[in-house]
């Protein structure tokens, strides 16, 4: 991606009007007129605007009323359809019209035309009145307090399709817990059940958490995150717990995620009485009851699943148990390229070999300082204009691997492939 989306101002009314109107002979056409558009913009209505090298290239804007709210126009700029924009721009879009309340979002077609294609694959389904495209988004109300209240929230529609690498634990999930839950009518037809619980193990900045947003993502459902440091702040712990999953049982779907739960899952010891063991046993009774009901998914996440009570991790609690390592050379490869943005100067194999038992949470904390080395060098340039490539070379980026202190460490590894053969279950 080579542009940026930022909300719609004062300043961007005279691009969009041009957009908005040149572009509506080249099958960007929408019901509502340019005069309609024009006094949404100015009324201020949700709208936002893309923009490459200080210049408009695309901008989206919708009206609202109550819980409904209509997508009056996709304007992008002819050199640009087909890149991805429009559907940036209507992710962004829908981004703030949820964060509205709004519930069912509209796109009306004027007639057939290859925005449709988009709309379905966007998740809008078209009625049976001309072209008439509606998403439906999780109820307002009362549930929507419910989830703010839980800390939690509906999260971009396209953080699955951001994992970069790590494409075998990608497939593994999609395979396995992703599908199941998408396709529950197909799945039952086969006689599969859907996951309702799954534990996330390996070293520390390896993408657990990433991982479990991008489910959530990907599914669609609000993503309410528990966690154990906030919820002993209430002072008794195992009742926080079960006045939380009590809360979540009111939601019409949720993935809640637990990080770190080793925190409140610990190998019980042989005190009865002694706190952790009754923390451990209100999960353990917890998780049964939040199984039962649909469109749930537990997700937990730990560096030390051997620390883990295994009552806790038994197949009746969690479906699976699926292990996720640091990245393999391929998927440094994709991660690098993402930061490296396609720039033919940067030597991705070098990066590669130079970042080896390096996490993604390594690689981009290494990415940004080799960004930021390249931003101060531009600043103090002597004479104006641009360089040949602006952004980090391939010695910024090894200055920066250099200056990083890998996070997990070959004992980690070592650690970890053990933990595999001993625990996982996928």
């Amino acid at each position: 991606m080579n542009w940026l989306i930022h909300d719609y101002r004062e300043d961007d009314l005279a691009t969009v009007v041009h957009l908005i109107d040149t572009t509506a002979e080249l099958g960007q056409e929408s019901v509502f007129s340019l005069a309609e558009c024009i006094g949404a913009l100015t009324g201020r209505q949700p709208a936002v605007v893309a923009v490459h090298d200080g210049a408009a290239i695309g901008a989206a804007l919708a009206c609202t009323a109550g819980e409904r709210a209509w997508v009056m126009r996709i304007a992008i700029a002819p050199g640009w359809r087909g890149l991805g924009v429009a559907s940036a721009l209507l992710r962004e879009l829908e981004r703030r019209l949820v964060a509205l309340r709004v519930r069912r979002i509209a796109y009306v077609l004027p007639e057939e035309e290859l925005l449709g294609e988009g709309l379905h694959n966007a998740g809008y389904t078209r009625r049976p009145a001309a072209a008439y495209f509606e998403k439906t988004e999780p109820a307002a109300g009362p549930s929507v307090d419910l989830l703010e209240e839980l800390g939690g929230r509906l999260l971009p529609g396209d953080l699955w399709d951001k994992v970069a690498g790590m494409e075998a634990e990608k497939s593994l999930i999609e395979r396995r817990i992703v599908l199941p839950l998408a396709e529950p009518e197909l799945a039952a037809r086969h006689g599969v059940q859907p996951p309702r619980a799954i534990a996330l193990f390996g070293p520390p900045g390896t993408g657990k958490t990433t991982f479990a947003r991008a489910i959530a993502s990907r599914l669609g459902w609000p993503f309410v995150e528990l966690l154990p440091s906030r919820l002993a702040d209430q002072g008794n712990l195992a009742a926080a717990l079960r006045e939380a999953f009590a809360r979540i049982g009111a939601l019409e779907r949720v993935l809640v995620f637990i990080d770190e739960v080793e925190e409140i899952a610990a190998v019980r010891g042989d005190r009865p009485d002694s706190a952790a063991h009754g923390i451990t046993n209100e999960l353990l009774k917890i998780i049964p009851g939040f199984r039962e009901q649909d469109e749930r998914l537990l997700v937990c996440a730990t560096n030390s699943v051997r620390s883990l009570d295994p009552a806790f991790l038994r197949p009746g609690r969690f479906d699976y148990l699926v292990p996720i390592g640091t990245p393999d050379a391929a998927a440094r490869t994709a991660i690098w390229r993402r930061y490296a943005a396609g720039r033919p100067d940067v030597d991705l194999d070098v990066l590669v070999g130079a970042s080896e038992l390096f996490t993604p949470a390594d690689i981009e904390h290494a990415a940004r300082g080799a960004a930021q080395s390249a931003f101060e060098r531009d600043l103090a340039r002597p004479l104006p204009g641009a360089p040949e490539f602006a952004g980090a070379t391939t010695a910024d980026y090894l200055a920066a691997i250099a200056g990083c202190r890998p996070t997990v460490t070959p004992a980690m590894i070592d650690e970890f492939t053990a933990d595999i053969a001993t625990h996982a279950r996928i």
